[in-house]
């Protein structure tokens, strides 16, 4: 049955449906040894040829073993599957698994839960839901008032353009000079509660992810990871539990 090529590339694992379409766009996908450049193409792995690179990749839809692993992730470690600069890769963390790529985005200076997974499929689910929390906790540079925090729970419009969606905020026990917050959003704009917080004035100075849906980070060390079952794929799309007790480092 004919399939739109990004969902293909998807099913094999080999990359989410944007980075699909992507690779689609740079022309690094044939079918039946043409290069097709055009979104939307469809192609039936029964009977079409489907390349990527020149590698035929129809082998590997009818054989794929879908690998989902949880990875607390430390600093210092780019949430990316590949750097030109050659910095420290999140993927690198997970051996035996093959060809990886992350479930979203944690930036280089955060730290806390990814999933890594070699399901495009899946990774398209979890980045276009709207329903699937993830948990922060968050110091800041000196202490916002409760008016500043009420403008980042209500939504904020931040320099780039973008306007955030209402976030849950619940303070933590802060310091004489830090301000710790436990932030829930539910959408995942880059680098988004560094720069909420800069719109008011303060800088996150620790960032780290603790929950993603009902999974959360109890028991998973900095730098381990651990498989996913079934039961926790479908956490994820469960409500979130709170951290029972957020850590002060």
């Amino acid at each position: 049955m004919p399939e739109r090529l990004q969902k293909l590339i998807a099913q094999a694992g080999l990359a989410s449906r944007r980075g699909a379409e992507q690779m689609i766009a740079a022309g690094e996908v044939s079918v039946n040894g043409e290069i097709v450049t055009q979104l939307g193409t469809k192609a039936d792995p029964e009977k079409d040829h489907i390349k990527i690179r020149g590698k035929l990749i129809n082998p590997r839809l009818a054989t794929v073993k879908h690998h989902y692993v949880l990875v607390n992730k430390p600093k210092g470690y780019l949430s990316s599957a590949s750097d030109p600069e050659g910095r420290k890769l999140v993927v690198e963390l997970v051996k035996g698994k093959g060809k990886l790529h992350p479930v979203g985005r944690l930036d280089y200076n955060s730290e806390g839960l990814i999933i890594l997974t070699n399901d495009g499929k899946f990774t398209d689910r979890v980045a276009s839901s709207k329903t699937v929390a993830k948990v922060y906790e968050v110091k800041v540079k000196g202490l916002p008032n409760a008016n500043a925090i009420n403008k980042l729970r209500r939504g904020i419009l931040l320099e780039d353009g973008f306007k955030t969606a209402p976030a849950e905020i619940r303070e933590l026990r802060s310091t004489d000079k830090n301000g710790w917050y436990e932030v829930t959003l539910f959408e995942g704009h880059n680098q988004q509660i560094r720069k909420m917080f800069d719109k008011i004035g303060y800088s996150v100075v620790k960032l780290r992810r603790v929950a993603i849906g009902g999974l959360t980070i109890a028991g998973l060390a900095v730098g381990r990871s651990r498989p996913l079952s079934d039961a926790d794929l479908k956490s994820i799309f469960a409500n979130p539990a709170r951290p029972a007790s957020p850590s002060r480092r």
